[in-house]
């Protein structure tokens, strides 16, 4: 079993930015794509942002223009640059990792980390 493992969330004021972080055991320089889920209380846990191993990406329309993703194959990492944030970017933001496809997870999770957005 592949434990990712995240971190970088915390609270931040409205308009304020973070950057996430996600560890992976592994090499995943063979890992297709990389992604960033999110889930509020009460809701589903939606797609974020996704990117290939090649560095083609995807985001949520929610998110587009603010948050960024990238990935580092020699160090075994992800990241999610959030700016701008806003209330309803609050959630428990989860890594993700094992697709074939920039809109689907893969089947390796991280166990989350809080980003708390503060008006």
């Amino acid at each position: 079993q592949v434990q990712l493992v995240e971190s970088g969330g915390g609270l931040v004021q409205t308009g304020g930015s973070l950057r996430l972080s996600c560890a992976a055991p592994i090499s995943i320089s063979s890992i297709n794509i990389m992604g960033w889920y999110r889930q509020a209380p009460g809701k589903q846990r939606d797609l974020v942002a996704s990117i290939t191993r090649g560095g083609i990406t995807q985001y949520s329309d929610s998110v587009k223009g603010r948050f960024t993703i990238s990935r580092d194959n020699a160090k075994n990492m992800a990241y999610l640059q959030m700016s701008s944030l806003q209330p309803e970017d609050a959630a428990v933001y989860y890594c993700n990792a094992g697709s074939l496809y920039l809109h689907r997870p893969g089947k390796y999770w991280g166990q989350g980390t809080q980003v708390t957005v503060s008006s």
